[in-house]
C-alpha cells in the first residue's frame, strides 16, 4: 500500500483552521465581532481553497479528507456560536430552522460515531453545497445583514444534507472517505 503524501497545501490550510481555533474561540469570549467575522471568513475561505486546491492538483488523501472535516466541524462550531453571540435578535425570529440543522448535524456525527467509532468524512456534494450555501449566509450576515428568504433557502438545503448523510451511513456497511452522495452509495 502506498504512503499517502500529507504534507501539502491543502493539509495546510486545513491545519491553520485548527491551529486558529482557539484564537477565535477567544475573540468570541472577548465579543470582538469585528475581528471574529473576519477570522470567521478566512477560514470559510481556506475550507473552499483547500478542496480545490486538493481535486484540481490531485492531492486528495484520507488524512486530509478527516483533517479536513475535523477543521469544518470547528469552523462551523465558531460560526454558529458568533451567531448566538453576536445575532441573537434574528435568532429569535428564525432561530427554529437552525436548532434543527444543528440537531440533524450532531445526530449525524452521533449516528457515524457509533457505527464507525469516528466523525464522518464522507464529503458529499450536498454537504459541501451546503458548506458554501452556509458560507455565503455566515458572510453575508456578519458583513451586509440578515436575508430571511436565503437563510431559509441555506437552512433547508442543509437539513436535507444532514438527511442524506444519515441515510447513507445507515446504508454503509463499512467507513469510509469521498462518497458524493446517495445516487452513487446506491449504484456501487
Amino acid at each position: 500500500m502506498a504512503k499517502e503524501k500529507i504534507y501539502n497545501i491543502p493539509n495546510a490550510l486545513s491545519a491553520y483552521r485548527l491551529i486558529i481555533f482557539p484564537f477565535v474561540l477567544l475573540l468570541l469570549f472577548q465579543k470582538n465581532e469585528s475581528l471574529f467575522s473576519i477570522f470567521i471568513a478566512i477560514n470559510l475561505l481556506t475550507d473552499f481553497l483547500d478542496g480545490f486546491i486538493a481535486r484540481t492538483f490531485n492531492m486528495v488523501t484520507k488524512f486530509g479528507a478527516r483533517l479536513d472535516s475535523l477543521a469544518d466541524y470547528g469552523t462551523y462550531l465558531l460560526a454558529f456560536s458568533g451567531l448566538f453571540t453576536f445575532k441573537r435578535p434574528d435568532l429569535q425570529i428564525h432561530g427554529w430552522l437552525l436548532y434543527i440543522f444543528m440537531l440533524l448535524l450532531v445526530l449525524s456525527q452521533i449516528i457515524h460515531i457509533y457505527k464507525f467509532g469516528t466523525f464522518s468524512s464522507l464529503h458529499l456534494y450536498s454537504f459541501k453545497t451546503t458548506g458554501y450555501l452556509h458560507g455565503l449566509l455566515f458572510i453575508l450576515w456578519f458583513f451586509i445583514g440578515f436575508f430571511p428568504g436565503y437563510y431559509y433557502f441555506a437552512m433547508g438545503f442543509g437539513i436535507l444534507a444532514e438527511l442524506e448523510l444519515i441515510s447513507i451511513t445507515l446504508i454503509l456497511k463499512q467507513k469510509r472517505s469521498n462518497a458524493r452522495g446517495i445516487y452513487w452509495v446506491l449504484n456501487e
